[in-house]
């Protein structure tokens, strides 16, 4: 079992999922994914199962998302193990979203990509003073996917926005501020509060006010107003223009880090925040999410942005396009357009 990519196994009434990929920050594989799906699914009935735990071995952190360098690999050939990753991720990350029982997310660390896909569908979702929260898949020719079209989108004065543009990165505090975690507890406690809830995991809401410890003052909120005010364009450019407006030292640091990101990408992150605040429905986020996956995790961009940023480290991608500009709306209606009807993506049966 200490071998498996991820350790499932029945604690007391507790079905513990403990991602297991330490040398890779636990990044997502689809075989845990599959692996964590059957859990689930097994558990989802059964009397004996109160509640699911989720969390990691080591100390770096919860996920870092997907794997991408297989990514990386899948598409520079044909690409269908891309599409079966995110298939299966997508499937597992609406089967937690409708999921019945109550779910503990300890998200202890780097929180990323699909490491959110898992931890943000969690009603209780611990954070400490090593955590990190991003969504930085701009930066490499992505978009930020798992549900984040719903979740960002939720989030208050467009900051879910500034998040998907710029993959700006949260801490503890700023995570409470914005609904990404619902308690935090210092990282030193978090072996007795586990312990505790595996012992009597119906007081899991009693043993979270125990533990709960003060992240301090949310940093961001001194910047609320300002991203309110930029981000709440419904054009890349118009955001841009509205920073340059804006005038401030802050300003200025969103408009050199938007600079660069794919073109292309922030497009798709924008257009996919207004699409997501509309929806009704977690799986129309996904089957949306999927046909945008489906198209960028082949393509140049991507492969591009992984080389700069992954592999060679330069961090100087060569986008194409190459400017917000050249990134035409028809470009981005092409990546949102509806798969073949044997290609598109579906929630579990």
């Amino acid at each position: 079992m200490e071998d498996a990519e991820v350790i499932i196994r029945l604690e007391g009434r507790v079905g513990r999922i403990t991602l297991n990929r330490p040398q890779a920050l636990h990044a997502l594989t689809t075989n845990m994914c599959r692996e964590m799906i059957a859990a689930l699914s097994a558990w989802r009935d059964d009397p004996a199962v109160e509640l699911v735990l989720l969390d990691h071995t080591g100390e770096r952190g919860f996920c870092a998302g997907g794997d991408i360098r297989s990514l990386a690999e899948s598409a520079r050939g044909d690409g269908l193990a891309n599409h079966e990753f995110f298939f299966t991720e997508y499937r597992l990350d609406h089967l937690l979203f409708h999921y019945p029982k109550p779910k503990v997310a300890i998200m202890d660390g780097v929180v990323m990509g699909g490491g959110v896909g898992i931890a943000r569908p969690c009603r209780f979702r611990v954070g400490t003073e090593r955590t990190t929260f991003a969504m930085p898949e701009t930066g490499i020719g992505l978009f930020p996917d798992v549900g984040g079209s719903w979740y960002l989108s939720r989030m208050p004065d467009h900051i879910g926005t500034w998040l998907a543009l710029t993959g700006a990165r949260l801490k503890a505090a700023d995570c409470e501020l914005v609904g990404m975690i619902t308690d935090y507890v210092e990282s030193a406690d978090l072996p007795e509060l586990k312990d505790r809830i595996i012992k009597d995991p119906a007081a899991v809401e009693t043993l979270l006010t125990e533990f709960e410890a003060e992240a301090g003052r949310p940093p961001i909120a001194g910047h609320q107003d300002e991203i309110a005010r930029a981000f709440a364009g419904d054009s890349v450019e118009g955001i841009v223009a509205a920073l340059e407006a804006l005038g401030s030292d802050w300003a200025r640091e969103q408009l050199a880090i938007i600079a660069t990101k794919s073109p292309l990408s922030t497009k798709i992150a924008l257009r996919q925040m207004r699409e997501g605040a509309r929806a009704h429905a977690f799986a129309e986020v996904m089957t949306m999410e999927y046909r945008i996956a489906h198209r960028l995790a082949v393509s140049h961009d991507f492969l591009e942005g992984v080389r700069a940023v992954i592999l060679d480290k330069d961090n100087k991608p060569r986008w194409d396009p190459p400017t917000l500009k050249a990134a035409s709306e028809a470009m981005v209606d092409a990546i949102f357009a509806p798969l073949a009807s044997n290609l598109e993506w579906s929630p579990l049966p």
